[in-house]
């Protein structure tokens, strides 16, 4: 029997601005720049103040399905290893959660926490979530922050590849777009 929250009756969302709002957290934090890098502060306020509701729920699928294509991949190394992706990645991961108290608050640390379980046990994320009601304001920040740890995550896994996980979804769009 097939879930309501199986990932193909999820909307993938704008993957391309999402890998991009990512890819861009990543170099920031790489270079040692975190948030406050004044010129990339106000480029993300004009481009958020530019996006209607409809490109914001966009976003937020495309988010949602980073974690899921992040969490997949993860799965499919762990296996080859023998190991459970919940138990090899979703402790660490909630460990750096709790040592970032500004961005991830207690109370959304377990819905994130869910996030990555429901990736990792192949349900769609933003599906899972939606079970529980729309999304709230406080979860965003900790949404985006999610999917960069995660990136972050993969990157130093495979050898502190600065570029891996971008490029792990860039080559699945690529070859999305030539199917």
């Amino acid at each position: 029997m097939s879930s309501p929250c199986d990932p193909s009756y999820a909307r993938a969302g704008d993957v391309a601005t999402a890998v991009m709002v990512m890819d861009s957290r990543l170099k920031a934090i790489y270079d040692g720049k975190g948030g406050s890098d004044p010129e990339q502060r106000r480029m993300a306020d004009d481009f958020a103040r530019s996006m209607t509701a409809a490109d914001a729920d966009a976003l937020l699928d495309g988010v949602c399905t980073l974690i899921y294509m992040y969490m997949d991949w993860l799965r499919t190394v762990c296996e080859r290893h023998d190991k459970e992706v919940i138990e090899h990645v979703v402790p660490t991961l909630v460990a750096t959660m709790r040592m970032m108290p500004n961005t991830f608050r207690p109370e959304v640390i377990p819905t994130m926490a869910g996030l990555l379980i429901a990736s990792g046990t192949g349900l769609s994320p933003n599906l899972w979530r939606a079970q529980y009601g729309d999304w709230t304001r406080a979860e965003m920040n900790p949404l985006e922050a999610t999917a960069v740890i995660l990136a972050e995550h993969i990157n130093r896994m495979v050898g502190d590849d600065q570029e891996f996980a971008t490029r792990l979804i860039t080559d699945a769009l690529a070859a999305t777009d030539e199917a």
